[in-house]
């Protein structure tokens, strides 16, 4: 469904339209649907479109990946607030729980969304009618469904019941443009098989095409799914499938190289979002620090930690300390290093991009954006199996402390029982995801009163209630659609 807002452009259009008395048409110059899908390379390119929803905006806008998500997701988590020096009112809001339906990030992340959805519709409607290689053809089309399934599955953990759209519209007709609310049910329903036609995807790419979607992620992506759905013994099955399947996943033995430019696609990247440096793609959570923003005087952080609480979660001998955070700045107008620590919470350190020199000159940083990485497959491998069988097994442990192991950290001893393992698994996600849309998913899945009182332990998150459990159906969508309705309490 392309962005909502053209309803009300295609109306001006038409109003205009059918006022003149005479109207001259050269369609020679207009390339439409039909004439536009005729070769294998019209195919890529079409592909290549979807995949860009995710690394950038039509209007210039930050993208989902690398930003709009994350301020939803981690601002709106226990995990963030906004900078003193951030004006946004809207931005502002998402860190304290006071959004509302208006709120400008809340309307853009559902249009680029469906946005995306809409270039997989067309390229999944019309890619099967051009005559090539049976087997590129099929390749294209499931990478194409994997997207909008991730796509899906965002939206419908953020709003709830969405617009459940499988095709590019064909009508000018605005009233056939106008599309309520599906069940989550059959959202859900859909993005299990869109990801379930994925898993037949090559398992490898070589060369240019290193960074495609998998059958690997497929297969992860739906077993979160599953894990979403509490539906405990498909995702096993789909996470043994990862971890068994002969696809070479494995965790880098330093925690640093899941964040370099120099490593991406690697052996722990199931699936990323592409960015390079300076290519026109930004990769915009570098603006979450500011990419150093110290060593430009006046410049500060737009998100920082909700406080000090975050960074002391780690022992100082683990090592996804100095990569999720950095404690100090060079203030080159004193010549002063201020180091943070006691009260004081240091800044987001992830995606700054060390593999540029000078380090103030990244406009645009070159690390990918990982969406699936193989310690979330162990992590919610060990979630799983403490569900399964109500007390954690070895293979639980075994998982965990994987992760633990590579982060130079004990392991946990065997001993805990369900609901004390649960929430070790959880403290593990919470440290070794910062930064990476996780957050705020993972408070809302767990239930009951878990996102409020997580919120609540911080003064600035007062506001939260209950109804943050979902984020509020942008008003203006509701404006031009009347059939869709809002969230409680929106």
């Amino acid at each position: 469904m392309k962005n909502i807002l053209s309803i009300t452009l295609i109306i001006a259009f038409f109003s205009t339209l059918y006022s003149c008395k005479k109207l001259t048409e050269d369609p020679s110059s207009v390339i439409v649907s039909s004439q536009f899908y005729q070769t294998a390379a019209d195919a890529n390119a079409a592909v290549n479109a979807v995949y860009s929803t995710l690394n950038s905006d039509p209007a210039g806008d930050f993208p989902i990946y690398g930003r709009q998500l994350n301020l939803l997701v981690e601002n709106g988590s226990d995990n963030q607030i906004y900078s003193p020096s951030n004006t946004n009112p809207d931005v502002r809001a998402l860190g304290t729980a006071t959004y509302v339906a208006a709120n400008s990030r809340v309307q853009k992340i559902w249009q680029q969304h469906y946005y995306g959805i809409n270039r997989a519709n067309i390229a999944i409607d019309n890619i099967p009618t051009i005559q090539f290689d049976t087997a590129q053809r099929a390749r294209l089309v499931r990478e194409s469904k994997f997207i909008r399934a991730l796509l899906y599955f965002n939206l419908v953990r953020l709003y709830g019941d969405v617009p459940l759209i499988l095709h590019n519209p064909t009508s000018i007709n605005v009233s056939n443009l106008l599309v309520g609310r599906t069940p989550a049910s059959a959202v859900y329903a859909q993005i299990i098989a869109d990801l379930q036609d994925a898993t037949n995807l090559p398992k490898t790419y070589t060369g240019a095409n290193k960074g495609r979607v998998t059958s690997g992620a497929a297969h992860a992506l739906l077993a979160k799914v599953y894990v979403t759905q509490q539906n405990w013994p498909n995702a096993l099955a789909q996470l043994n499938d990862v971890i068994n399947g002969g696809y070479g996943y494995a965790l880098f033995p330093n925690f640093r190289d899941a964040f370099q430019k120099a490593t991406k696609n690697g052996v722990e990247h199931i699936f990323s979002v592409q960015f390079e440096t300076n290519l026109g793609a930004v990769n915009s959570t570098q603006f979450l620090s500011e990419e150093f923003g110290s060593f430009n005087p006046g410049i500060w952080p737009i998100d920082i930690p909700a406080d000090s609480s975050l960074y002391k979660l780690y022992s100082p001998a683990d090592t996804r300390r100095a990569v999720t955070f950095y404690s100090s700045q060079y203030n080159p107008a004193t010549g002063q290093t201020v180091y943070y620590k006691g009260s004081a919470a240091p800044y987001f350190n992830k995606f700054v991009d060390y593999s540029l020199n000078p380090l103030t000159t990244q406009a645009q940083s070159g690390i990918n954006y990982p969406v699936i990485r193989y310690s979330e497959i162990l992590l919610l491998y060990a979630e799983v199996q403490n569900e399964i069988n109500g007390t954690p097994t070895p293979e639980a442990y075994n998982a965990i402390n994987q992760v633990r192991s590579r982060a130079n950290v004990p392991g946990l001893t065997p001993g805990l029982n369900q609901a004390d393992f649960r929430d070790s698994v959880f403290l593990e996600r919470r440290k070794e995801f910062i930064q990476e849309g996780q957050r705020w998913f993972d408070l809302v899945r767990r239930g009951g009163t878990y996102l409020v009182d997580a919120l609540h332990k911080y003064p600035a998150k007062a506001a939260a209630s209950s109804k943050n459990t979902l984020f509020p159906i942008p008003q203006v969508e509701i404006q031009l659609n009347p059939k869709l309705t809002q969230n409680p309490g929106y």
